[in-house]
């Protein structure tokens, strides 16, 4: 979404909610192994107020792998073992219920920092057969921070806070942690528009 696309939403919006989200996927240093594809394993999500800049309804989803498992490299990044996803897991059907009834994502704007949320949720949800639990309506907050900042290079979520001066909330590559981040630099981005 745009940056006028984005300023005619904010005008338009009777709700005054957008739905953030940010995923963590399998990974590994170097090549995914044989046998094992890159799986969602949380998504983390919140509810911005547009208005006010509050944050609410702030969790991580855990989700439990089935064609993959936490490496190593995942695990010192994101802090998530496959341990943890083993005892506290949902399957990814039950997530994508929770961000249709809970949350009621098709009915709200939903924002991520980059394209990886969007792409990432379309296609395992098409991978999977289960139904997509988003409404169509996008906003990249990367290339809306660079556009409201007016820089030509795209910088990351935690490059971004430093711009703004905005200290990094939690533990870096956790989605419970990132989407509160994420707000914020939304938050930012739509007030300097206003």
């Amino acid at each position: 979404m745009s940056l006028r696309m984005t300023i005619k939403y904010n005008k338009m919006n009777t709700t005054d909610t957008i739905i953030i989200i940010d995923l963590e996927a399998t990974c590994w240093n170097g090549p995914v192994p044989p046998d094992q594809v890159n799986e969602i394993i949380e998504i983390g999500v919140c509810l911005l107020n547009t208005q006010t800049g509050a944050i609410s309804k702030n969790e991580g989803i855990l989700i439990k792998p089935e064609r993959s498992e936490v490496s190593p490299f995942c695990t010192e990044l994101t802090t998530i073992t496959q341990e943890l996803l083993n005892r506290e897991g949902i399957s990814f059907e039950e997530a994508c219920k929770i961000l249709r009834t809970q949350y009621r994502g098709y009915e709200y704007t939903w924002a991520s920092y980059g394209q990886y949320d969007l792409n990432m949720l379309k296609k395992q949800c098409s991978l999977r057969g289960v139904a997509y639990p988003l409404s169509s309506d996008h906003i990249n907050v990367k290339t809306l921070f660079s556009e409201a900042r007016g820089i030509r290079k795209k910088v990351g979520m935690k490059g971004a806070l430093g711009i703004l001066e905005i200290p990094l909330e939690g533990t870096h590559h956790r989605g419970v942690d990132d989407v509160k981040n994420i707000a914020k630099i939304l938050d930012w981005c739509l007030k300097s528009v206003k």
